[in-house]
């Protein structure tokens, strides 16, 4: 493990007060930045979320993702996760929240807008920050991009669906632009990309293509870092200037992460996933399309409500949350050395470690 990848947390502690500061110190470079968009989606942000997935995509076997049918398991789990629990306790906790424990400080109408923010969130399972977080694991590469691709299907079909049952709305508008974009410009051309990639360095040697990822490397994580500088110098004037409701929007929704990361832990252990696989379920589940949420709050409720307030603070507290998630799963790694199934649902030996 290299320098960067071994004090990770610490660098993106680093980009975090970077960005704020960097934020307050010219706001006016960062609103030039965050109109760089295309139908909600930053432009720049999604350069730097390509440096940091690229390397990944080109780690993909094509030969093995289609026996990924031959072991469900892990991808169930991710389905139930997701669409099952995820958005029904995260509407619980917001209500819990807003309603009853935090309501003496918290105006109704306010109240009611950061409820629906946190259900966005909650109805967005993530998309890009998956293979950074599978990687980080050192999960399966290949099952993670079904995982990934299986769930952005799905939620073509079952977003506005559960949103607008969550937020009792019946006519709730779901920018399509944004959920398209994003899905291409996240999964599809990286991935044609590293295909590309990985075929013409797999002509050269048999060990040109992890010679070529080992290159790359730190280069994704200066991605992840720029991101989280660029996200945090958004909001700075924001986290400056509102840091007590913040605080109370962040509550529930830590909570909340780390309440579907043990329901995934849990099903990972009664399923008897090995750990690349069981890492990538448990995450992908407490990740969040941040990019689709807010969009949606934007065009439901306004630039300026407590529903896209909600959504960008889930923004700020997934990487840190996710990183310590990151490495409670590496850490947690015996748990799932298990001896190989006699069911076609076997992932074998080699899988476990």
């Amino acid at each position: 493990m290299g320098l960067f990848e071994r004090y990770l947390t610490v660098w993106v502690a680093l980009g975090i007060l970077a960005g704020v500061a960097l934020g307050l110190a010219a706001p006016d470079a960062f609103q030039i930045i965050a109109g760089l968009e295309i139908a909600h989606v930053n432009l720049v942000v999604a350069v730097f979320i390509w440096v940091m997935i690229y390397p990944m995509m080109i780690q993909i076997d094509w030969h093995a993702v289609k026996d990924v049918g031959k072991k469900p398991r892990g991808l169930l789990l991710t389905l139930v996760v997701n669409w099952l629990i995820k958005p029904f306790t995260m509407a619980a906790l917001g209500v819990l929240f807003f309603k009853h424990l935090f309501a003496p400080w918290v105006d109704p109408q306010s109240a009611n807008e950061y409820i629906a923010g946190m259900i966005l969130l909650g109805v967005a399972p993530c998309t890009a920050m998956v293979f950074v977080w599978s990687q980080l694991v050192k999960g399966d590469a290949n099952y993670t991009l079904v995982q990934v691709s299986v769930n952005d299907l799905i939620m073509v079909f079952a977003f506005a669906p559960i949103a607008a049952f969550l937020l009792g709305v019946t006519n709730i508008s779901v920018p399509w632009e944004t959920l398209v974009l994003s899905t291409v410009l996240y999964v599809v051309l990286p991935l044609a990309a590293g295909m590309a990639t990985r075929h013409a360095l797999g002509r050269r040697s048999s060990h040109a293509v992890a010679d070529f990822v080992a290159k790359l490397k730190p280069w994704s994580v200066v991605g992840l870092i720029a991101t989280v500088v660029l996200l945090f110098g958004f909001q700075a004037g924001t986290i400056v200037d509102r840091p007590l409701v913040i605080a109370m929007i962040a509550v529930p929704l830590i909570v909340q992460t780390y309440g579907i990361f043990a329901i995934g832990m849990i099903g990972a252990r009664m399923l008897k996933l090995p750990h690349n696989v069981a890492g990538p379920a448990c995450l992908i589940g407490t990740s969040n399309f941040f990019e689709l949420a807010v969009a949606v709050a934007i065009s439901l409720f306004g630039l300026n409500s407590g529903a896209a307030l909600a959504t960008v603070v889930g923004v700020l507290v997934e990487v840190p949350v996710m990183l310590s998630l990151v490495a409670l799963v590496n850490r947690t790694e015996h748990w799932y050395r298990y001896a190989p199934a006699s069911s076609g649902d076997d992932l074998g030996k080699e899988n476990c470690r």
